[in-house]
């Protein structure tokens, strides 16, 4: 009898097989295992680091690290330019070309001047009195008087009859004749005093009159001789539109502090808040209060009661790209 031979496509496998594959398995799993712990052992003792490696391989190693520039470029962040401070230029300081490193703007360019300098430094010599607003003139504030009632009108005389105005005289009595007093010129009215602007329109109307305020003290001097003191200022489009919005919200603030006979003591009021090109304003912040509630809230609605603002011009709005402007007003208390 002979054994019959397996057909040539059985695909089963014989038990040496089995056991070779099982071997296999085995061997594998404890050289990853062997791998996988060296690894781990070699980081944790820096063996990695202090191993020599040969010249032709550390050039090859050099040659397949990519540099983190080509994996993920980016330019590099632009410097944020600091924003421009609002500053009124006395018109007798004004020029026509900007200055080139300006940190105030305005409606009309002005270059760093003054008067007389001891010494030359990179900032003008103001001779003031306050240290906080930044203004190069006096400018005092106009108060608006109340108006004076009209006095009250002379009683009529009473009519008396004919004949008891008539007084009977003796023939050839002496009479003085009494002069009848002289009718009085009619006088003219009294203007109304003049109403502080509410609003943006108003105060651009009235945009020739100087925003009132004290000039400022600061040490310094620049070369360039003007009668007038006067900083670096650029001309922006926001300057006439900044420069009425100014007028309108200090002259309610004023107007708010006359009407309260507060004690007012010393300190600064910062308040923030997002001017929109219809005028309106949203958003509006206390950054800053260290003069009480009270006066804070009066500078709050300072800013609150003339708004909505005029809105602002097309070429501000192409200028700005956005429906917004974050502002930011500070009031000094002194």
């Amino acid at each position: 009898m002979s054994a019959a031979s397996p057909k040539p496509n059985d695909l089963r496998l014989a038990r040496a097989d089995f056991d070779a594959l099982g071997w296999a398995l085995v061997i594998s799993l404890v050289l990853h295992l062997l791998a996988y712990g060296g690894y781990h052992l070699a980081r944790k003792y820096h063996w990695l680091e202090n191993l020599h490696l040969p010249a032709w391989l550390h050039k090859a190693r050099h040659a397949l690290v990519v540099p983190p520039a080509r994996i993920n470029p980016q330019p590099p962040p632009a410097a944020a330019e600091p924003p421009l401070l609002f500053v009124e230029v006395n018109p007798a300081a004004a020029v026509t070309e900007a200055p080139k490193k300006a940190k105030y703007y305005s409606d009309k360019n002005s270059r760093a001047a003054n008067p007389h300098a001891d010494i030359e430094t990179a900032t003008p010599q103001v001779t003031g009195t306050q240290e906080h607003v930044t203004k190069t003139e006096d400018v005092p504030r106009t108060k608006a008087f109340p108006l004076q009632p009209a006095p009250p009108p002379a009683p009529k005389a009473e009519e008396q009859p004919e004949e008891q105005a008539q007084t009977a005289h003796a023939p050839g009595e002496l009479l003085i004749a009494k002069a009848e007093p002289k009718p009085r010129p009619a006088q003219p009215a009294q203007k109304p005093a003049r109403a502080k602007p509410r609003t943006v329109a108003e105060a651009l109307a009235r945009q020739q009159q100087p925003l009132a305020g004290e000039k400022m003290r600061q040490e310094g001097g620049v070369a360039h001789f003007n009668l007038a003191a006067a900083f670096d200022v650029a001309a922006t489009p926001f300057g006439a539109y900044d420069a009425a919005i100014v007028a309108a919200i200090q002259n309610r603030w004023y107007a708010l502090l006359d009407a309260q006979q507060l004690t007012r003591g010393t300190g600064k009021v910062v308040i923030q808040f997002h001017l929109h090109d219809d005028g309106r304003i949203t958003d509006v912040l206390m950054l800053e209060n260290n003069v009480g509630e009270l006066l804070g809230v009066l500078c709050e609605r300072a800013i609150r009661d003339p708004a909505p603002f005029a809105p602002w011009p097309s070429d501000l709005s192409r200028l700005v790209g956005a429906n917004f402007r974050e502002v930011k007003f500070s009031f000094y208390y002194e």
